[in-house]
């Protein structure tokens, strides 16, 4: 119980952090594209956990390399999605993988969950309908943030996976770390080298003010090393469902974070809608049944 409770707490710290990263990558999308803020991003972060790799065990590597891949996915579209909406809308929707993990759950690894789910789906959908309706209508961003959480929900059922199947050797959250951050710089340099886009990456870079490098280096140092390292450490203690349920509370954090350092702002209407999907996020997650166990329902 103990040990659950500190997966609980890292897992909050998590989502704490990742609520503050959407105003600092909202910053980031003007100068910089999407695959140009991960590769300062984790260029940073690849080289604080270089030293890890030392002693890092096959499957260490084979799990970062899987996970790595299906995290630059999200992110990527994420980071994409927040370039052609608020970051609000973007959080929010992001926030949906909560719901998103127990349908792919069901789908994929025969799980099952009571009519919670279908009652939170239909509060979620309606939250979504108020927050759009008073801010604009759902556009070409918010499709990619969607896309983008859709493969988050994979990476934490995967991630979760991956602590069942290594329960003799467990995976070391720090190598797993270190591992992510550089499949995540691999891929982002690959997608980068492909576009001839480093010319413009230095332009760019060089171009930052004080404020977008500061931003730069809490998403390379607070958001990747030491919430990957924690995240990976939390789910090891803590299922899928549970986790989920703690993610749930990024946009809260990110809308907050919003409104303090940039200045976005939600309307009566939206916070209305903002509200109904909290409250889908965990009555989704409310006293789940017995029988959401991993294999085939019975």
């Amino acid at each position: 119980m103990r040990t659950e409770r500190g997966g609980l707490a890292a897992l909050l710290i998590v989502t704490v952090v990742w609520g503050t990263t959407f105003p600092a990558m909202k910053l980031l999308s003007g100068p910089l594209s999407a695959l140009e803020i991960i590769w300062l991003r984790f260029i940073i972060a690849s080289c604080v956990l270089l030293p890890l790799w030392r002693g890092m065990r096959s499957s260490e590597w084979r799990w970062g390399l899987l996970l790595g891949t299906l995290m630059f996915i999200a992110f990527w579209l994420q980071v994409e999605g927040l370039a052609r909406t608020s970051s609000n809308r973007n959080a929010f929707v992001t926030g949906l993988n909560v719901l998103v993990v127990p349908m792919l759950a069901m789908v994929a690894l025969g799980r099952c969950y009571g009519w919670q789910l279908w009652v939170a789906c239909s509060l979620a959908l309606c939250g979504m309908f108020l927050m759009f309706f008073e801010d604009a209508p759902w556009n070409w961003g918010d499709t990619l943030t969607l896309s983008s959480t859709l493969f988050y929900a994979i990476y934490i059922l995967v991630l979760e996976e991956a602590a069942r199947r290594t329960l003799a050797a467990p995976l070391r959250a720090t190598r797993m770390a270190a591992a992510q951050a550089s499949v995540m710089l691999g891929c982002a340099t690959l997608a980068l080298a492909l576009q001839g886009g480093f010319g413009s990456l230095a332009q760019a870079a060089a171009a930052l003010d004080t404020p977008a490098w500061m931003a730069v280096l809490y998403l390379g140092l607070i958001a990747s090393v030491i919430v990957v390292t924690l995240q990976a450490w939390g789910q090891q203690r803590v299922d899928a469902m549970r986790s989920a349920i703690v993610f749930g509370l990024e946009p809260v954090f990110a809308a907050l974070t919003a409104w303090v350092l940039i200045g976005e702002r939600m309307g009566t209407v939206a916070i209305g809608g903002a509200a109904l999907i909290v409250a889908a996020l965990f009555f989704s997650q409310w006293a789940p049944p017995q029988s959401a166990n991993l294999g085939t329902p019975p």
